[in-house]
Formats: structure tokens, C-alpha cells, sequence
């Protein structure tokens, strides 16, 4: 035990060491406030002077970030004897995302270790590799150099997520309420830590069921067949209309009932879920989101999702449900042609990379969104494949929660794609170490491809002297 404690440990101060020397580069580099911390880090400033009535409209959400920011530079001026000024500087606010981002490590490890305790294969080494991988992917671990939402957002979510497990359900509430803080749409997880819940009373009443019937050929993993998805969902209508079944349910998850009803206030007094500039930020159904998170996954998980016998599994399902696959195809055709949306942001800004990928790809020709649906569905295919070790009701409600945190965005951006791959992620099974070293070292090559294009591959837009940068 105190072996693995000191893995752990040496894990931690190397990415800490590591992430820390990035973080000297990024900042000597860049000093003065970029994209979109030209509104962050001013609206905190005003925070630290005590304007807390004072709001920039152009910041979209709440300011769940200004405030930690707050709490922890204040006592460091306090404590070092520092100036205001230094201890809400660029370069300070920047470093609390540091700290946020070694957290997420140890966040990743735990839940690891929770998710996979009755894994005999996912030995201590396998779950370091696997944190480190995870607390390293790209678009999470790029924006740990900048003052961004996403490092505390995940933090707080995957916390919430974490005291869920262990059954600590008012601290995940209370913690689940910090990640609706710094950003709103964080709301869908609060609700999937809440459907985790409901889903496990679901698989405990089935099995039930089962033994009752004696119907024991029956399953609930998703590999089940129509008939047994039938006979699924109708048992799970008949559990919701028991009154006694659904008072045991809002005992159950009265912490998330009472945050999603409180967002729900938000919403209503607010007049959307958004703060600030609503125009650049309308809620669409942008169904093709789905598939291009299916790609972006199959993609990052590529050392794990993709092999041979996959491949063989994949046509020997082919041709098991052509019928199904052939309906898939034609829904999904209709819903690149009727429901595909360019948000102005993705066609106008080339800073960021989905706008070379959306020129590159899919401006190529009109047909390109359509031949790529082929694609699409084997990517689905795999992200489902990957997870068939979890019941039906748990994949019902990531599905639900998946669906609701990607169809809504207009614009193409890859920061949304960041929590629901990461609980992805972290409820398959744990990788091969010879996988995780691979995902590990593709992750690192990213990154630093990343690093290297936004330090030293600057531009500047005609007419304007400001130096730009290439990003996520």
C-alpha cells in the first residue's frame, strides 16, 4: 500500500513538474491576456478590488471561476505579503488552472480505482497510465496554460462524480452545484450522476424480475436483442408508474432533484440558460454534433478502439442486421442534409482548429458531410461496442446526457466534447498497458504539436498589429 502511494505521489510531481515548465513557457511567451481571457481575467481583477456588482455582458458564464480565483489569491496576499496586482495577474489566475488540472489527475486515478475495483486485470500501474493519459488529453490539458473554465469545470464535475460513486450524494450535489458555477451546461451531469443512481435501482429490480420469471437468457448489456429491449422497456414503465418505486428513487437523489429544480429557477428568472452574450450562443438541434463527438472519440481513444478483431466484429454485425445498419445509414443521411448548422464563429475565426478542419474536410466538396457518414456509423458502433461491460439503463442514460450536452451547440468545438469523453473514457474497460503507453505517447505527440504551433507558428490578421495564435 505504501508502494502505491508513492507512485501515485511521483506521479503527481512529475506532471506537476512537467505542466509547471510548460507553464513558464507559455507565459513568457504570452504575457498579456488571449482569446477568450480578455474578458476572464478583467471581470476577476474587478472581483479581487471588491466590485463584485460589476459584470462584463460579453462573459456567457457564471462566475463560479472569479470566485475560487478570489478565495484562493486572496489569503496568498495575505500569507506572501504580495500587491493586488500580482496576486490577480495574468500569470497568477493562469496557475490556479494548474492546480486544477494536477486535482483532475488524482480525480481520475480515484475514479478509476472506483469504476474498476473488482478488476483483477486493471493492476496499479494500469490506472496510473490510464490517469496520466486521461489528465493529458489535448483539448483538457491545453487550456490548462490558459485562464479558461475548463480545468475548475472538470475538476468539480469529475469530483461530483466521484463522491456519487462512493455514495456521498449531498457533497456530489454540493459539489455538482460548483461545476453548474463555472459553466451552466454542467447541469447534464449533475442529472447523470442523479440517472447512475436510477440506473443501478433499475438493474437491481430487473435482476429481480429475472429470478422471478426465471428468465435467466435475458440480459440488460447492450448487446441485447429487440425483443429483450421490448421487454426491458416495458418493465422499466411499469417501475416508474409505482408510486412507491418513485418515492424511493427522489429519497434517493433529493440532492440533484433539488440543484436541477434551483437551474431550472435560473433558467426561468434569466430567460435562458446563458449570462451573457446570447446572440453567438442559440440552442439548435445540430444533430450532427453526434457524430462528429463519435469521431473525435474514435480518434483519442484509437490505440484502444481500433484493432482487427474490432474491424471483423464490425462487418460480422454488418452483416447480422443489414436492416438495421441500412435504416441507421438513412436516418443519419437525412440528418446531415436537414439538420447540419455552421455557426458564423467556425467559418470567420482561424485561430482555432475545427475551422481548418470544417475547410479542409467539409467545404471540399457538397457531397463530402454525406460520404462520411459510413464513417460516422462505424464510430458509433465502437463507442457503443466499448461500453457493452455497462447495463442497458446506464447506456440509456449517457445517452440521454450525451445527447443533450452535444445536439443543442451550434458552433463545432471541441471543448464541449471534454466531459462527456472523459466519462466515456473512464467506464470502459482499462486498456492494455502496451495500449495505454500508446495513448499516452499519441496524447503527448498532440500536445506538443499543439504547444509548438501556438508559441512559435504566430500570424497577424491584415490590418492589425496584434499577434494571433493557433489553438482548440
Amino acid at each position: 500500500m505504501e508502494k502505491v502511494k508513492w507512485y501515485i505521489f511521483a506521479s503527481l510531481g512529475t506532471y506537476f513538474l512537467i505542466s509547471y515548465i510548460l507553464f513558464s513557457k507559455f507565459t513568457q511567451e504570452q504575457k498579456e491576456p488571449y482569446m477568450d481571457e480578455i474578458f476572464h481575467v478583467p471581470q476577476v481583477q474587478k472581483y479581487c478590488e471588491g466590485r463584485f456588482n460589476e459584470w462584463d455582458p460579453m462573459i456567457t458564464t457564471l462566475p463560479g471561476l472569479y470566485l475560487v480565483s478570489v478565495g484562493i489569491v486572496k489569503p496568498s496576499v495575505w500569507l506572501a505579503g504580495w500587491s493586488g496586482k500580482v496576486a490577480c495577474s495574468t500569470e497568477m489566475l493562469r496557475f490556479i488552472n494548474l492546480l486544477f488540472s494536477s486535482g483532475n489527475l488524482f480525480l481520475i486515478y480515484l475514479i478509476l480505482c472506483k469504476l474498476h475495483q473488482t478488476d483483477k486485470t486493471a493492476s496499479t500501474s494500469r490506472r496510473i497510465l490510464s490517469a496520466l493519459a486521461l489528465s493529458s488529453f489535448p483539448v483538457l490539458y491545453f487550456f490548462t496554460f490558459l485562464y479558461y473554465t475548463d480545468a475548475g469545470s472538470t475538476f468539480f464535475t469529475l469530483f461530483a462524480y466521484l463522491m456519487c460513486l462512493y455514495g456521498s450524494h449531498k457533497i456530489s450535489g454540493l459539489l455538482g452545484f460548483c461545476a453548474v458555477m463555472f459553466r451552466q451546461t454542467n447541469i447534464i451531469w449533475v442529472v447523470f450522476c442523479a440517472g447512475v443512481l436510477i440506473a443501478q435501482k433499475f438493474t437491481e429490480a430487473w435482476k429481480t424480475e429475472l429470478t422471478k420469471k426465471r428468465e435467466d437468457k435475458v440480459s440488460t448489456s447492450t448487446g441485447a436483442s429487440i425483443t429483450e429491449i421490448k421487454k426491458v422497456t416495458q418493465f422499466m414503465v411499469e417501475y416508474i408508474l409505482s408510486a412507491t418505486n418513485v418515492k424511493s428513487l427522489i429519497s434517493l437523489t433529493w440532492p440533484y432533484i433539488m440543484l436541477l429544480v434551483g437551474f431550472l429557477v435560473f433558467i426561468v428568472f434569466n430567460g435562458g440558460i446563458v449570462v451573457g452574450d446570447r446572440s453567438s450562443h442559440e440552442a439548435c438541434l445540430n444533430f450532427p454534433q453526434l457524430f462528429y463527438f463519435f469521431s473525435f472519440t474514435l480518434a483519442f481513444s484509437i490505440s484502444h478502439s481500433l484493432s482487427y478483431q474490432k474491424i471483423v466484429n464490425f462487418i460480422q454485425s454488418l452483416k447480422k442486421h443489414p436492416i438495421f445498419f441500412l435504416s441507421l445509414t438513412a436516418l443519419s443521411l437525412f440528418l446531415v442534409w436537414k439538420f447540419t448548422y455552421v455557426h458564423k464563429y467556425l467559418l470567420a475565426d482561424n485561430r482555432h482548429y475545427p475551422f481548418y478542419v470544417w475547410k479542409k474536410i467539409f467545404q471540399k466538396h457538397k457531397l463530402v458531410p454525406f460520404i462520411l457518414v459510413p464513417g460516422y456509423i462505424f464510430a458509433a458502433w465502437s463507442f457503443v461496442d466499448s461500453l457493452k461491460s455497462k447495463s442497458l439503463f446506464w447506456n440509456l442514460i449517457f445517452c440521454v446526457c450525451l445527447v443533450a450536452a452535444t445536439v443543442p451547440q451550434k458552433l463545432l468545438e471541441f471543448r464541449y466534447y471534454i466531459l462527456p469523453y472523459l466519462i466515456y473514457r473512464l467506464n470502459i474497460q482499462v486498456p492494455s498497458v502496451f495500449r495505454l503507453v500508446l495513448e499516452l505517447g499519441l496524447n503527448t505527440i498532440v500536445n506538443a504539436l499543439t504547444f509548438y504551433l501556438f508559441l512559435n507558428r504566430t500570424f497577424h490578421w491584415p490590418g492589425s498589429w496584434e499577434v494571433q495564435r493557433f489553438m482548440w
